[in-house]
């Protein structure tokens, strides 16, 4: 298995387990055999990497419960896949199957050593390296062991949702949520597993009908953070509502990303059909993502991408090159002529000159 090291946006490396095309191939019959057995007993508030699911269903059931329930549970298990114990993973598996080609190909996985760019390998007695076929439901079965089974078990007027080793947990007082804290901390500890003490947070929901103060409201969760926002009902009154929207630190990797592309220097060859042709795919991700609650915050976004195309036109377009506003109004007008031509144009967003 090769070692791939690849950047962390908060910072440092997260090392990936690349197997051969050999293994790829009996992880994934691995997974479809062992999937069968585990999945009908997984909870169905885990969310991560189950057929039916998605991120977009645990957003959207934390969004609910946000407003029935007044504090919320931010957990973060430090590094998590790096910390699975082997010995319970192949305990769990074995309940769940008595194949024996199944096991001892999971209990070789779980020990290959990994080997580094310069031929060095190096052995691994404990988690399962992220980039492998089966890693995923891997980590879905521990944690349903060590979290979701628990948590019905020791917890059950809490709600939760959890994808993979991200989740949230609903309660409905603050002494509630410390106690949950205090004993999940303890839990973890037994299957070798720890909460990060700095990322680990109670969160007050606060809104119109919470009155009430706290030093932390909001949460981010699956690249939304959750935060008291102005709304309005039906009648079309404004007030104020406990919310997901795109978050910081997913609007700063689009606008990097944005940047990535380079439009004013390496394409200025192409015209703006060959641009949309680039840019849709991608746009048309992020608004199905991130534009599926408070669309607003990511349209105003977007924008951001018009004032590239605008910069664009004035590089490769001398009578639009002096003005800023010029190319902006071109831009305008070619929207108004093929509303279609960018994905982003179809959700709302145009050039204007305030842009």
């Amino acid at each position: 298995m090769k070692l791939v090291e690849i950047p962390k946006a908060s910072g440092g490396k997260r090392p990936l387990g690349i197997p051969t095309v050999s293994d790829r191939i009996a992880q994934t019959v691995v997974t479809m055999v062992l999937e069968g057995c585990v999945e009908p007993v997984f909870h169905p508030d885990s969310y991560g990497y189950r057929r039916g699911k998605s991120a977009l269903d645990a957003v959207e059931v934390t969004r609910r419960r946000c407003w029935r329930f007044d504090w919320v549970v931010d957990l973060d298990i430090k590094e998590f896949f790096d910390s699975l114990d082997h010995d319970l993973v192949e305990r769990a598996v074995a309940h769940h199957t008595d194949v024996a080609w199944v096991r001892l190909y999971v209990s070789r996985w779980l020990r290959a050593p990994v080997q580094t760019r310069d031929g060095t390998r190096i052995p691994r007695r404990q988690g399962t390296p992220q980039g492998g076929v089966i890693s995923p439901l891997l980590a879905n079965l521990y944690l349903h062991y060590a979290f979701d089974v628990w948590m019905r078990r020791r917890f059950p007027q809490c709600p939760f949702a959890r994808y993979a080793d991200d989740a949230v947990v609903h309660c409905r007082t603050r002494e509630e949520a410390e106690a949950v804290v205090e004993a999940l901390r303890g839990r973890l500890r037994e299957c070798h597993l720890k909460l990060h003490p700095n990322k680990t947070r109670i969160v007050y929901c606060k809104d119109d009908d919470r009155p009430g103060e706290s030093e932390c409201v909001c949460f981010d969760f699956l690249g939304y953070t959750f935060q008291p926002r102005l709304a309005r009902n039906r009648w079309g009154k404004r007030f104020v509502s406990f919310l997901p929207a795109i978050s910081t630190k997913a609007a700063r990797a689009i606008r990097q990303t944005i940047r990535s592309w380079r439009l004013s220097s390496r394409w200025l060859c192409q015209d703006l059909a060959d641009l949309a042709t680039l840019i849709n795919p991608a746009v048309r991700g992020w608004m199905n993502y991130y534009g599926r609650f408070y669309r607003s915050r990511c349209v105003s976004l977007l924008r951001y991408l018009d004032e590239v195309l605008a910069a664009w036109a004035r590089r490769k377009f001398k009578r639009l090159s002096r003005r800023k506003t010029g190319a902006i109004h071109w831009l305008g007008r070619v929207a108004r002529r093929e509303p279609c031509l960018f994905v982003h144009w179809e959700f709302g967003v145009r050039p204007t000159a305030g842009v």
